[in-house]
């Protein structure tokens, strides 16, 4: 079967490669349908993504299509479309115990650890593949990358009418801003790009504001009427802009640093006390973040429509998948389809 390996920075071919093995009792056999490229896809292309190993195939932003049963599974059929949720925990470890399987102390991901899905089939677990009949592949493959902001939009509790600043207008980013709207709060985006930030007010229907205007809180305060955010959510994966963050919220506000960068974070002890921040990393998403998001974009709660800018066939990949990593080429989301 055709695959995408890349097989050290900056070189991504297709190779053919044996068919998966046989499913276990609990696993399916999936044919890759349609397949996401995400910003650690684009690191990992750059030589910049932490804990990924060359050679790999990447891919875990997934649609799929079941077509054959490990013996023991009784929820899927033969023929199910569904999302593949990417990450498999142990099921032993404190975490997982907790329920907090997305943060699992052994928790491998497809595509970064082990090969991913930019491959024509793939054998899962049964329980990681979560099924819609309504939703087309290309809103099957989104539901992953959603899923980043679902999850954190729901450590940062985010109420309604709360005032909300997302910082970084990227995939990540337009994810958090996605639910945070449809929480409810006032959402005001931060990017040092114009094109973005029309990109974002056009589609979203949200305040944006030039995050290079901005350098203390009190010129973020000024523009924003008076009052800082109490939850501000940095997706940038830029160590600047995410100590940048720390002086965004208001007193007794939380930041949620969603994006992640190699490296430590500083910040200034004696503000962070003063306002008694409260600070959150998150990390993947879980079955329920999965769940929820195709219930939502089914009752056309989340608008999926503007998403998807870039598409190539598998074969076109390599040709095409540099140009994907400028920032000139204005790529939202690009999809494979296999």
């Amino acid at each position: 079967m055709q695959s995408l390996l890349l097989e050290k920075p900056g070189q991504l071919r297709v190779v053919e490669r044996a068919r998966a093995a046989a499913p276990g009792a609990e696993d399916v056999r999936v044919r890759v349908r349609c397949s996401g490229v995400c910003g650690t896809d684009l690191h990992a292309f750059a030589g910049r993504q932490p804990l990924f190993t060359y050679p790999r195939v990447p891919g875990h932003e997934l649609a799929v299509e079941v077509v054959e049963l490990g013996a023991a599974v009784t929820t899927l059929r033969v023929g199910d479309r569904g999302a593949v949720e990417p990450y498999l925990e142990c099921g032993e470890c404190g975490a997982c115990r907790r329920g907090r399987t997305n943060c699992c102390a052994a928790l491998t991901v497809l595509g970064v650890h082990v090969d991913g899905g930019w491959t024509e089939e793939l054998v899962v677990p049964a329980r990681k593949v979560h099924v819609s009949s309504r939703l087309t592949l290309e809103q099957l493959a989104l539901v992953e990358p959603l899923g980043i902001g679902a999850h954190a939009v729901a450590r940062g509790a985010v109420e309604k009418d709360e005032g909300v600043v997302v910082v970084g207008a990227g995939p990540i980013g337009l994810a958090v801003t996605q639910f945070a709207k449809a929480a409810g709060a006032r959402v005001t985006v931060l990017d040092v790009s114009a094109a973005r930030r029309a990109f974002v007010g056009q589609w979203l229907g949200v305040a944006t504001l030039d995050a290079a205007d901005l350098s203390t809180a009190d010129a973020l305060r000024e523009r924003l009427g008076g009052e800082l955010p109490t939850v501000v959510f940095d997706a940038t994966g830029n160590a600047a802009a995410m100590q940048q963050s720390f002086a965004w919220p208001a007193a007794a506000g939380r930041l949620v640093l969603v994006g992640l960068v190699q490296g430590e974070l500083a910040f200034d002890d004696p503000a962070f006390h003063r306002r008694e921040l409260s600070v959150l990393a998150s990390r993947n998403s879980t079955a329920a973040d999965f769940r929820g998001i195709i219930a939502m974009i089914e009752a056309g709660r989340i608008d999926t429509q503007a998403w998807v800018t870039h598409r190539a066939a598998l074969a076109e990949v390599p040709e095409v998948f540099a140009r994907w990593t400028r920032p000139e080429t204005g790529v939202i989301k690009a999809m494979i389809a296999l």
